[in-house]
């Protein structure tokens, strides 16, 4: 098949994924990753109407192959919280502090924070598909392994390998929406991508309470509703097709990448280097990062010390603990809904007179509730950055909202316990 370029990328507009290219992080674009400038023109389809282009795929499949990557985005968040309402049996059975049995909630989070950033980059060796099959083997494996053990030691090396080795789902998804849907159609899309890594931990301590006291109290529960609920997830990545223009065309050419350890680590280091070197030099980054993961760090301590002070002081049971997380889910899904309202209401307009701009993302800021504001910093990055530098800035962002996540509920319990 004959080769061509690409036409110059067009800004995002609307909602979509901005680009192809918003998976940098993930490594699909060697030689950004490598020394940092594209120096390769970007591979397209001889024939438009190419039947495996993702673009001309039957709506159904298109959809399909849609909610894989949101889906799994959730299960990888939804495991990072569900053992929290678990934290009272867990320091019976293992005969822990309570801040220690916090630690499997900790150290899943923090493998969330960095594992995609090393992981995802193997995705332009292996593609899409493999790198979400492989991945969801691992976070299922080690989580089942976590239902299993009868060791704290052992129950933490399994949550952290499950976040680090099982997350990178999050780091690709954005890219197989964008092949699937381009620059135009993928506004419902990448809203719902978006939404399920907030959604996701919200979920889970509603979740796990209700499951806890349904099994007298057996926090294993936990695990095996994971494995349940991510069990069709990984039948689906098995089933579904790649997504990746360039890994086809390269492997249609018969440009197989060399796979080498050397290769490998290339790509990793490239991959964490310029999103750290983003989150220390570039102010928009920084100043909207340390924001974005405050509050996500206030969300986790939430987590932390629900159960302790509503159980403690107000007589809650597990169930009704639960139920207190109903209002951040409502939260986060009416303003999922009003946020794509402003935008279209606010932005639309400019956006049709091509005078659009990346600081009209953050109109819909200005509200200053539920999750309005996460939304804006990550639209507005995306058109600020463009699509060369834009995923490095949001891995920045996720670098930092995960680890800050992961830390804070390790001393809410003692500022909540301390007397006054």
């Amino acid at each position: 098949m004959a080769l061509a370029s690409n036409s110059p990328t067009q800004p995002p507009s609307g909602l979509e994924p901005p680009s192809e290219d918003i998976e940098k992080q993930s490594g699909n674009d060697t030689t950004s990753l490598e020394d940092g400038n594209q120096t390769e023109p970007p591979l397209a389809w001889d024939d438009p109407r190419e039947k495996r282009n993702p673009q001309n795929w039957s709506h159904l499949v298109k959809v399909l192959h849609t909610m894989i990557p949101c889906f799994l985005a959730f299960e990888i968040t939804f495991s990072t919280s569900i053992t929290v309402p678990a934290t009272a049996q867990i320091m019976t059975e293992f005969s822990v502090s309570r801040t220690r049995s916090l630690l499997p909630l900790t150290l899943y989070t923090l493998g969330v924070a960095v594992g995609p950033v090393f992981i995802a980059p193997f995705s332009e060796v292996f593609g899409r598909k493999w790198i979400y099959f492989s991945t969801c083997t691992f976070l299922l494996a080690f989580l089942g392994g976590a239902s299993a053990v009868h060791s704290f030691s052992g129950l933490l090396a399994c949550r952290f390998l499950a976040g680090t080795l099982g997350s990178a789902g999050i780091a690709v998804g954005a890219g197989t929406i964008a092949d699937i849907w381009g620059l135009g159609g993928g506004a419902g899309a990448s809203l719902l991508f978006i939404l399920g890594p907030f959604l996701g931990p919200t979920l889970g301590p509603l979740a796990g309470a209700y499951v806890l006291q349904d099994r007298r109290g057996d926090w294993r529960w936990t695990q095996y509703v994971l494995l349940m609920v991510g069990a069709p997830i990984w039948v689906a990545s098995l089933m579904m097709r790649e997504t990746s223009k360039a890994w086809i065309l390269r492997r249609e050419m018969g440009e197989h990448q060399d796979i080498t350890l050397s290769r490998l680590g290339t790509l990793a280091k490239g991959a964490v280097m310029r999103p750290t070197r983003m989150l220390f030099t570039e102010i928009i980054v920084s100043s909207l990062a340390i924001y974005s993961a405050f509050a996500y760090a206030m969300i986790f301590s939430y987590f932390a010390s629900c159960s302790y002070i509503l159980q403690k002081l107000y007589g809650f049971n597990l169930q009704e603990v639960g139920l207190s997380f109903i209002s951040i889910i409502i939260g986060y899904i009416l303003a999922t809904v009003m946020y794509g309202v402003f935008d279209a209401r606010f932005r639309g307009p400019a956006l049709k007179a091509g005078t659009a701009t990346p600081e009209q993302r953050l109109y819909a800021a200005l509200v200053g509730m539920a999750n309005m504001i996460q939304l804006s910093v990550i639209t507005y990055m995306v058109d600020f950055y463009g699509a060369k530098a834009a995923a490095s800035a949001l891995a920045a962002n996720g670098i930092l909202r995960y680890i800050l996540g992961a830390v804070f509920p390790l001393f809410t319990i003692q500022i909540n316990a301390s007397p006054p």
